[in-house]
């Protein structure tokens, strides 16, 4: 055992360690008004970016705007850059590079996962960045729901280990890594992080877990999963969005049922109905959306890749959430249609009825009707 960490300790690592916020703020983003609103700045403070995986489509590129540097109180300098989606995410991604060993790296992963605060720094500068940019926003929320998410992203250790000898000889430092623990994790679960690892090549790798990830791989190779990462927490934020929408929806109606179902009750159904019938098609077209914001071209592996991420995430969860939801409120949209339909066919026949009350009435008078 001496051996492998005598090793561990004079490999050195090359990379960065990303940082990764994801805010949504709103229904959509028009992206081509948002374009002409902050071209001047965007342009003037731009930098080189690469170009977007081969493999991998947005139907909408996000708007990409750079960020002042972030200088944290340890005096860590991070690089940052803002990205706008059209479905109404925006992603605030810090980027700090790192040449060091695997303690090291341990320790920035265990003080950044649990003791900095970047959530409430990336929403100081959002809220700073929407004000210019708050006309193209469509249906700004009030409350933002955020999800972080932190990447290790080595490019280059010490004798170009290749996969199995990375697994062998570091595994257990991945794992400590990915959970952000710098505490000697039990063998059971380090075999649990690392069954959530993928590979196409001997010489690359990523580990993903809920909140963080490893990638082993050069930068043009890590890009596509690191996109594929920042998706599938993008993906898992709007789901949680429509699962909350749908929550206190289904709360307002079973209210109102619970207030009684006599005639008059019955007729305030159909607005109510009619309201749970839009919030049906916003979130069907809404997640139509979402789901095709981004197209795998003829590459299995990013599919493969995207799956994985979005499992560990927990995107399925939420996705199964609402689809359950949904179904429910269909269930309760035709309950309330029916009632409404008992309702107007009991009041038609209760107004034929008493018109021919009143024309009996005047029959046996006498009168004339």
């Amino acid at each position: 055992m001496p051996e492998p960490e005598l090793q561990s300790a004079e490999s050195l690592l090359r990379g960065s360690v990303l940082v990764l916020l994801q805010f949504d703020i709103c229904e959509a983003i028009r992206l081509d008004q948002l374009r002409e609103l902050i071209r001047a700045r965007a342009v003037e403070h731009s930098r080189p970016r690469h170009p977007a995986p081969e493999n991998i489509r947005f139907q909408s590129p996000p708007v990409v705007v750079p960020l002042e540097p972030l200088v944290l109180e340890s005096g860590e300098r991070l690089q940052g850059e803002m990205k706008y989606y059209d479905y109404g995410v925006v992603s605030v991604v810090f980027e700090l590079a790192f040449a060091d060993g695997w303690s090291k790296l341990i320790q920035l992963a265990s003080r950044w996962v649990w003791e900095v605060d970047f959530a409430t720094q990336a929403t100081a500068i959002l809220r700073a960045n929407l004000e210019r940019a708050a006309p193209a926003l469509v249906k700004p929320y009030k409350d933002w729901l955020s999800e972080d998410y932190l990447i290790f992203h080595v490019r280059e250790i010490t004798g170009a280990p290749s996969v199995a000898e990375l697994i062998q000889q570091h595994g257990a430092h991945i794992a400590q890594v990915v959970r952000g623990d710098q505490g000697q994790l039990a063998e059971s679960e380090c075999n649990e992080v690392l069954q959530s690892r993928i590979s196409y090549y001997a010489n690359d790798l990523s580990v993903i877990g809920w909140n963080a990830a490893f990638l082993y791989d050069s930068t043009s190779g890590a890009e596509t999963a690191i996109q594929l990462l920042e998706y599938a927490n993008s993906q898992l934020l709007t789901f949680r969005h429509y699962d909350e929408l749908l929550t206190a929806e289904l709360e307002r109606v079973y209210t109102l049922l619970d207030e009684g179902t006599g005639l008059f009750a019955r007729w305030r159904l159909a607005r109510t109905a009619t309201r749970l019938h839009t919030v049906l098609l916003d979130v069907a077209e809404l997640t139509e959306h979402a789901d095709n914001a981004i197209k795998f071209l003829s590459d299995m592996f990013s599919a493969r890749l995207y799956k994985l991420a979005a499992l560990k995430v927990g995107v399925p969860d939420y996705k199964e959430l609402v689809t359950r939801k949904v179904r429910t409120a269909e269930e309760l949209y035709r309950f309330m249609v029916d009632q409404f339909n008992q309702s107007r066919a009991f009041f038609l026949e209760v107004t034929v009825v008493i018109i021919l009350v009143i024309e009996l009435v005047y029959l046996f008078r006498g009168m004339p009707f």
